[in-house]
């Protein structure tokens, strides 16, 4: 039976982290009516705060729901990490339960051991599989420069580019999990059950 410590370990952390932005806006109501007060910075922190809470949460639940299906997590997370540094596009499906074969399609078979190094290079600007997304089963690179189905869903306030609506599409029909890196930014999110998620690639806890 797994320990719970580290379910409580982490939710204390959450709670002391929500608790000091909990402070943080209270402190801006308080000031709101000085004229010296400057709200929009003052927005702009408690932004770059939540986010962090959340991506930090995120990146705990990641790899809880990815346990039971991935043995080499340290090996993913290391990929991500260093693909995230380079600004390195990446789509990374993790099968779960669920079959994919009938919806990911047209993929070069590659049935090798799971590896950053390996990881690295597909995603490799310029390489002729960075494109499409990798599937991995059971600690397996089953494929690469996959084709999936595109969600036709929009995310309030955010313009999608192919690989975020992508991962949002195989997630909203299957329970797999679908890692992004973006080209343009950088930053890390996971889709799960038809959601995007952003998570720290610093450790992914």
């Amino acid at each position: 039976m797994p320990s719970i410590e580290p379910h409580l370990s982490m939710t204390g952390r959450l709670k002391g982290s929500l608790l000091k932005l909990t402070e943080e806006i209270n402190q801006m109501i308080d000031t709101i009516d000085m004229q010296e007060s400057n709200v929009l910075n003052k927005f702009e922190q408690i932004h770059h705060s939540f986010h962090n809470v959340q991506a930090a949460t995120a990146s705990y639940y990641l790899k809880l729901y990815l346990s039971p299906f991935i043995a080499q997590y340290d090996v993913l997370s290391t990929a991500v990490q260093h693909l995230s540094e380079r600004n390195h596009g990446a789509l990374i499906v993790i099968q779960r339960k669920d079959e994919l074969d009938s919806l990911v399609h047209s993929g070069l078979p590659l049935n090798a051991d799971l590896s950053y190094a390996l990881l690295e290079s597909i995603f490799y600007t310029g390489s002729p599989l960075h494109d499409g997304a990798v599937l991995i089963c059971n600690d397996t690179i089953t494929s690469a420069a996959n084709v999936l189905p595109l969600s036709e869903h929009k995310v309030e306030g955010k313009k999608l580019g192919t690989r975020h609506r992508a991962a949002l599409g195989l997630s909203e029909q299957t329970d797999a999990l679908v890692l992004v890196v973006s080209e343009e930014t950088g930053r890390a999110t996971f889709a799960l059950d038809g959601k995007l998620y952003p998570i720290r690639t610093t450790g992914m806890v």
